[in-house]
This record gives C-alpha cells, structure tokens and sequence, in this order.
C-alpha cells in the first residue's frame, strides 16, 4: 500500500532485538545475544512489585515518578529537578536528541556502537557523525573532538561501549568535556556501569558538578535485571530536565516499573552478589578464550567482543547448532553475554573448536 510518510524513513534501519534461544537444539538452548542479566530478579524485588504494584494497575502512574526521582537524586547527591526518568535509558536518550536535534543539526557518536543512535538520530531528523572506533574497539577521542563543529548539537560517550565492550578512560572522558562548547551536550551512557571495574574508569558523574552540559544516562535494565519492566533515568542540569519533560511520552514509566525501581535501590547487597558473579563468571570465560590464544578487546560489561571479521556468519551459525543464539555483526565480530554457567562452558567450548 502506497501512503504518504516521513521521507527518509523508507532507509532506516530497523532496530534487531537479539534473536531468542535456538530451537530444535539436542542441549539445552540459551539465549546469550541481548546483554540481559541471566539471573531472575532479585526476590525482595519480586515481593514489593507483588505486594505494591500489581492492584494498582487500573490507576495511570505518578508520571514524574516523584518517589524514585527523590530516591535517585539523593543517590547520586543531586536534587530532584536533576533527575528524569524513561522507559529505559534508551527512551532517555531519545528524549535527548528530540530535544536538541533537528534537521541541520548533528549528533557525534562513536561507531560501532549502540544500534539505536542512527535511528533515534534519523527519527529526530538531525544527521549522525560515526567517529570509527580505535583498533582496539575503543573510542577514538582525538577524532570525536575533531568531528564537533557548530552544527553539533550533542557527543555521545558510550561507556563501556556496546558491542566491544570496552572502557572510556577517565583521562580520556576529562579530555573531551574540556574540549567541547559549554552549549553543547555531551551524554555519558552507562547502561552497564555495574560492570565497569577499570580501575581508571570515567563515570559521567565525576562530570557532572564541574560541566552542567554533561548527561548521564543509566538503566536498571542491565545489572538490576528489569529489563522486562522498562525504566531508566537521566541526570542533567535543571533546564535540560524540564525540556526532556516536554518531549517525553506522557505517563510512559508503569507503576510497576517505579515499585520494582525502588525495591532495587534497597537492594543493594543481593545486587552486589548479583554482579559479583557476573564479574566472576566474565573472567573465568575471557581467561579461558586468551588462553586458546584470542586476542580480545578489553571487556568491562556483562558481554565481550570477538572480532571474526568475514569468518563472523559462519562463526554465529555454529553458536547457533550448539544451541546459543549470539549477536552477530557481519563482517565484524559476534558479541556474547555473559549468561548462565552451562552456556558459559559452551561459549568455551565453541570458542576452542573456531580457535583451530
């Protein structure tokens, strides 16, 4: 059917979630190509959302989320008016760029990074700048600084950056915010900041005080496991949050979502356990694959990157017959989550036979 749209938006691309586990497997299948936590929610989350949310579900939300916006602004030592909140970090991040970028505008982001920036970019109508990543997968901050010009409206830091899973040193984040106008914004997205154990790493909101254009967006998608429930959060300047207001979906975060929210905030030793064994489980694999001799980027997430190059495909459907779906990049590299132990032993396993 021939109608009248957007022109442009026939070239989009759009967005693949990650494929759901292999069926027909003769093993167990997991599903390892989303990023997700592989444990359940934590069980004092589970009661709360049980307890609190689930009668309500008749009554539209508090569609500020007063009581998580106050509980994150104490967190981060902030006030409230610094804090908003989104269906996940991505819906932040769309907030964001409708907010500043439009048609003749330009947002700087490395690449390869997060699939939804060109989308969100493109549907914004402003132009993406890709600033290839580094030969290790890393940013390229010299070339992100040089990529700014007056039609910049924002600079996305990815960090750890999604799919290679490596860090922004602080160094390196402390270079380029000194770099940038002070009337353009620079966003830290940190869905896996939980993850990122660099003993140098940047976080947007050592930033923050000092840089009232800097952005941080964060998630309890990833280390808090509720990816299923959708909310994440921004931290901006005053002005900033009440113009993210203006373009946000009207009672877009669910009560659920806030009730699940705040039980996490109080659950911070089941979280720490959670990540530990992330942290635990990560090492034990990467060990094993450098030991097979790959050389792998540094990985300071809940995934790592192979680079496999043109051997991705053939690399992926082998995954796939071992009964692991994995996210494949074609003609670049696989990335893999971190999951349960039993698909972590396969990874291992796989890994050693594309080794040889």
């Amino acid at each position: 059917m021939a109608y009248r749209h957007r022109e442009g938006i026939d070239s989009l691309p759009s967005y693949k979630q990650g494929k759901p586990a292999p069926a027909g497997a003769r093993v167990p299948s997991y599903k390892i190509s989303s990023n997700e936590n592989p444990y359940p929610p934590l069980e004092s989350v589970r009661s709360r959302v049980a307890d609190q949310a689930l009668t309500r579900m008749n009554r539209y939300p508090d569609m500020r989320g007063t009581r998580v916006v106050e509980r994150l602004a104490a967190l981060h030592g902030v006030e409230p008016d610094n804090i908003q909140l989104g269906c996940g970090s991505t819906e932040v991040i769309t907030q964001l760029v409708d907010l500043v970028a439009g048609p003749g505008d330009e947002v700087v982001y490395p690449w390869r990074s997060f699939e939804a920036y060109p989308i969100i970019v493109a549907c914004a109508g402003a132009a993406s700048v890709q600033v290839p990543l580094t030969g290790e997968g890393r940013h390229d901050i010299d070339a992100m600084t040089a990529a700014v010009n007056d039609r910049t409206r924002l600079v996305i830091v990815n960090n750890p950056n999604n799919p290679t899973a490596t860090p922004v040193s602080r160094g390196e984040a402390d270079r380029l915010v000194r770099a940038l106008p002070a009337d353009v914004l620079i966003l830290f997205d940190e869905a896996y900041v939980q993850f990122n154990d660099s003993p140098d790493r940047a976080e947007g909101m050592d930033f923050f005080p000092d840089h009232p254009n800097v952005v941080v967006a964060r998630t309890f998608s990833k280390a808090y496991g509720l990816a299923g429930l959708r909310i994440g959060y921004a931290v901006a300047a005053p002005e900033v949050v009440e113009g993210l207001g203006k373009v946000a979906l009207p009672f877009g975060v669910t009560d659920v979502a806030q009730v699940a929210a705040l039980a996490s905030l109080d659950a911070q030793e089941e979280l720490d356990g959670r990540v530990k064994a992330i942290l635990g489980e990560r090492a034990r694999v990467l060990d094993a694959l450098r030991g097979q001799g790959w050389r792998l980027p540094e990985s300071r997430a809940n995934f790592f990157w192979l680079p496999l190059g043109e051997g991705t495909r053939a690399a992926a459907d082998r995954f796939a017959a071992s009964g692991l779906s994995v996210r494949a990049f074609p003609g670049e590299g696989i990335r893999v989550t971190i999951g349960e132990g039993e698909a972590n032993d396969r990874v291992i396993e796989i890994c050693r036979e594309l080794a040889r």
